[in-house]
């Protein structure tokens, strides 16, 4: 909820990506010199190392911004369901100064990066925001879902994607009456396909990392990766996959390599696999 802030985390986050990925293309420029000058250069390098991205002392949390510490650590479960959302319930002062979050914040930057971080440093960060998080944005669920997933938390990752789906439908912001969330809709489906099918699209090629809910005895869905149009089917057992012909295509499914070929349909087993149920 907080607009007034010095060293938003994942502001910083995002500054120092950009700064250190240019460095990065132009090193390697293939324009034969380079796009900025050397004195550019060491001055961009320094600015990146000076970035803060501050931590709580001896852990592996990152500081949300400055100042965050000195709040009162308190938790959503510390609030009366006649105080949500707080948005319509509290003065915007008593929010300001509040610790709780309106979405993810720390942990938006750890999901678009994920594969920056060890799986401690996700679970840690996890526990510490999702906690004080009300997800009073319909931007909010659905990150957490996916993150939820990569932690095994079934139980919250199920939860949110509830709050997502049903956002409007169960009225849970009590502000339906202005419209429909889109960008929860759109959530949802993050939800689903990144979160319990668990894919993604890496500089490697595609990974699947499947973790169907309980309550669910399947999903299936369609993509387009580059020419093709991929189909899967997924449950608690295997993992069907079938591309529209063209070249033979690798893919990941739990850590293991599979060439996808032609308009084959490929089987893959999840029974003892380091991700099955």
């Amino acid at each position: 909820y907080e607009n007034n802030v010095n060293n938003n985390w994942y502001t910083n986050y995002i500054a120092k990506w950009c700064i250190d990925y240019t460095l990065e293309i132009d090193k390697d420029s293939t324009y034969g010199s380079s796009l900025i000058s050397n004195e550019e250069f060491e001055n961009w390098s320094n600015l990146s190392e000076k970035i803060s991205l501050e931590k709580i002392k001896n852990t592996n949390i990152w500081i949300q911004q400055d100042g965050f510490l000195d709040k009162e650590m308190s938790s959503v479960d510390d609030l009366k369901s006649i105080e949500r959302p707080i948005n319509q319930n509290w003065s915007w002062d008593r929010i300001l100064r509040s610790v709780y979050i309106k979405q993810a914040d720390v942990l938006q930057g750890i999901y678009l990066f994920e594969d920056d971080f060890s799986l401690d440093e996700i679970q840690d960060n996890f526990d510490f925001y999702e906690p004080k998080t009300v997800h009073e944005s319909s931007l909010s669920p659905c990150i957490h879902v996916i993150l939820a997933c990569l932690l095994r938390y079934d139980q919250k990752a199920y939860e949110l994607y509830l709050r997502s789906s049903r956002l409007d439908l169960d009225d849970y912001n009590k502000e339906v009456s202005e419209g429909l969330h889109i960008t929860s809709m759109a959530g949802t489906w993050l939800s689903v396909i990144e979160g319990f099918a668990g894919l993604r699209i890496t500089e490697k090629g595609l990974r699947l990392n499947p973790r169907i809910p309980d309550k669910w005895s399947s999903i299936s869905f369609k993509i387009r990766y580059h020419a093709y149009v991929l189909e899967f089917y997924i449950d608690k057992y295997e993992v069907r996959i079938k591309k529209n012909g063209g070249d033979n295509l690798i893919i990941n499914v739990n850590g293991k390599r599979v060439e996808l070929k032609e308009e084959n349909e490929s089987i893959i087993s999840l029974i003892g696999s380091k991700r099955n149920p």
